[in-house]
């Protein structure tokens, strides 16, 4: 994953109702100026479902998007596409910068779900059979990406609009504390992040997730960064990254008609060495 300019954007969820993505030639003008994509996660549902055609279809949509792209597109897993790829994570700029989805940052995958107990139990479970020195983060995810594909598609393979919404609703109110539990995976997630650096990758500078739908950037406490690139799912907003052998930029995503361009930057940070990485760069 070497390039002179490298874009990362998560969460698409493409086939997915709530997705604002419903032709993936809407991902177009984002490959302009760029030597490489990194879709991070969540790309489509690849999980099973009650339509496994309509999953197939959906990626080999995903796959023809890739094999026609102009520049190389690669994807990083996610829970709802555990098996896209063979890629649970990514370490770029001469290891400055780690890349995953984020789910692996929660034991239970998503705490706020209808799933997050029997993810939790899955986790656990193939955690304790795991050889304690299988505890690195490639064997976690391993382990995340396993008990994610036993999860099956929910609301996710709906194609009907009625019945989806219907469902997307049931999902939201239940269980009754589900906003409550959103907002609590939120405030845990700098604290959960910087764990994990120090954890498994204490060089790295920055950490780049999608996985909780809140876009933004938190200094953490140990010096690094972490940056949420959000989703292309309603109502918070999207933000992609752009890594250049000596910058790492934070762009908002904009959408013109249907098509989602690169936007305005919202932070700079330098990737040199005997830069501070971790403060913006003017």
């Amino acid at each position: 994953m070497v390039a002179s300019r490298i874009r990362i954007i998560s969460d698409v969820h493409y086939a997915d109702q709530a997705s604002r993505v419903t032709q993936l030639a809407q991902l177009a003008p984002l490959l302009d100026g760029i030597d490489q994509l990194i879709c991070n996660g969540d790309t489509m549902d690849t999980r099973p479902g009650p339509e496994p055609a309509a999953t197939a279809a959906a990626l080999e949509a995903v796959k023809a998007f890739a094999r026609n792209a102009g520049v190389p597109v690669n994807f990083i897993t996610g829970n709802h596409d555990p098996d896209i790829s063979d890629r649970h994570f990514a370490l770029l700029a001469e290891g400055a910068v780690l890349l995953t989805h984020g789910d692996i940052l929660y034991d239970s995958i998503v705490p706020w779900g209808r799933d997050a107990a029997i993810a939790g139990e899955f986790v656990c479970e193939m955690r304790k059979t795991a050889p304690t020195h299988r505890h690195d983060l490639l064997s976690l995810l391993q382990i995340h990406r396993h008990a994610a594909s036993r999860i099956p598609q929910r609301r996710q393979a709906e194609r009907d609009g009625l019945k989806y919404l219907a469902s997307f609703l049931g999902d939201t109110l239940w269980p009754l504390d589900r906003v409550w539990r959103i907002l609590k995976a939120w405030r845990q997630m700098p604290v959960l992040a910087q764990a994990l650096l120090e954890a498994h990758c204490p060089e790295a500078r920055f950490l780049i997730i999608g996985h909780t739908h809140r876009p933004g950037i938190w200094p953490l406490a140990n010096g690094a960064v972490l940056i949420n690139t959000g989703a292309f799912c309603p109502p918070i907003g999207r933000l992609l990254v752009d890594l250049t052998p000596t910058e790492l930029l934070v762009r908002r995503i904009g959408q013109r008609r249907q098509d989602f361009h690169a936007g305005r930057v919202i932070a700079r940070f330098a990737l040199t060495p005997g830069r501070d990485s971790a403060m913006p760069v003017s």
